[in-house]
């Protein structure tokens, strides 16, 4: 007959669940922040960048992603599609360096934008 063996730790994790204390702890019934939605790769350093307001030490190319992400936010509050197309040929230039690695940070790969497109959407926004 085998003898059981309970560690010291997992004594101590059974006494403090017969007591009672980790029930209700918060959070608890709740779902996981952030597991609804698509997969990211980097929510990892997204999470982190969030949870310690870190402003200003992102990596040139994350920065670059963000601005792409933005893009439609940024172009509503330009004046003039000669504006919008200056914003759109400066991103494409980032785009084009971070493709070359040329730029600091993880690797990126975003498509050129259409500053046809782009405008499009300016125009209709």
């Amino acid at each position: 007959m085998a003898a059981w063996y309970e560690s010291r730790v997992d004594r101590l994790i059974r006494e403090a669940q017969e007591r009672g204390a980790f029930d209700d702890l918060p959070g608890s019934g709740k779902p996981l922040p952030g597991v609804d939605g698509a997969y990211d790769e980097d929510w990892w350093l997204k999470d982190l960048v969030r949870r310690e307001r870190i402003t200003g030490a992102v990596p040139a190319t994350l920065a670059l992603r963000k601005a792409v992400e933005d893009l439609d936010e940024v172009v509503r509050t330009l004046p003039s599609e000669a504006a919008v197309r200056r914003l759109v040929a400066d991103l494409n230039r980032r785009i084009e360096r971070a493709r070359r690695s040329q730029l600091d940070g993880p690797p990126v790969y975003l498509r050129v934008l259409d500053a046809d497109d782009v405008v499009r959407r300016w125009r209709a926004a």
